[in-house]
């Protein structure tokens, strides 16, 4: 095993071989563990995009909340709808809002909001297409947590091990969240999550994308990144992988450590 790989692995917990079972009661549990100690909280909110990851934390956040009304707490899971305009795979966001079957559903067009923020740049600051993506996902979380604030929420988080490595994610943006049930797992192991729920092969055989470039529509992670998620999978999982494609996720991780940190003070090694 290479040296950062061993690192890497020990700090995202990612583990050679689970039980799907196991960890899925393992999420539920944390996630009914977070709203017990903090009795405030009445809603756990996420946004559905209708990829791999937003539907298997939506599915354990509303197991983790029809369990605590089944032991007489006053919780909903509420999923929301954030498209741009007009989403090109919409039927994939309704799967997976079927497959959930949420306590409460909404959508809310992000799109005005972007496009007003936008239109607002001074002179001279003109906005490229890759960064109006990133606010594209910063104005999803700003929503999420609106409704949160406004229905005495937690957001959830997608972050998982094969996302978190490579930094493929909005700092501030989806990047930013309350609870991250899926943190320790990667893109294989959610998956299996997936198939031991039961859920349609639609909702995880689906190439993964983010979908924030205009100029790019639905472009895959995997094209994005140069590197495959079953290299990354197996990179986690402690296995030998071709030394390019080894180099390549070490260079991602490397490169986006600042967005796996709080931000930086003058006691951190970062700025030095």
């Amino acid at each position: 095993m290479r040296p950062l790989q061993e690192k890497i692995i020990q700090e995202l917990k990612v583990q050679p071989t689970i039980d799907s079972e196991k960890e899925i009661r393992r999420s539920i549990d944390f996630l009914k563990s977070y709203a017990k100690k903090n009795s405030f909280l009445k809603s756990f909110v996420l946004g559905i995009s209708g990829g791999q990851d937003s539907t298997l934390a939506g599915k354990l956040a509303q197991m983790a909340s029809s369990e605590l009304q089944a032991e007489g707490i006053d919780f909903q899971f509420i999923a929301i709808r954030l498209p741009y305009g007009t989403q090109k795979d919409e039927i994939d966001a309704q799967k997976a809002l079927a497959f959930i079957q949420p306590d409460q559903s909404m959508t809310i067009d992000i799109k005005p909001a972007v496009e007003a923020l936008v239109a607002s740049m001074p002179q001279g600051v003109e906005i490229s297409d890759f960064n109006k993506g990133n606010i594209k996902a910063r104005q999803r979380m700003v929503a999420q947590y609106a409704v949160a604030g406004q229905l005495a929420g937690a957001v959830i988080g997608t972050d998982h091990a094969a996302e978190n490595i490579t930094g493929f994610f909005t700092k501030f943006g989806d990047g930013a969240a309350d609870l991250t049930p899926l943190y320790r797992l990667n893109k294989r192991q959610g998956k299996m999550l997936l198939q031991h729920l039961g859920a349609d092969s639609a909702l995880y055989e689906k190439i993964p994308t983010a979908d924030l470039e205009d100029d790019k529509p639905l472009i895959a992670d995997e094209v994005a990144l140069g590197v495959t998620y079953a290299n990354i999978d197996d990179y986690l999982e402690g296995r030998d992988i071709d030394t390019k494609a080894a180099e390549k996720i070490e260079n991602w991780f490397l490169k986006t450590e600042h967005k796996r940190h709080l931000p930086i003070t003058v006691f951190d090694d970062f700025w030095k």
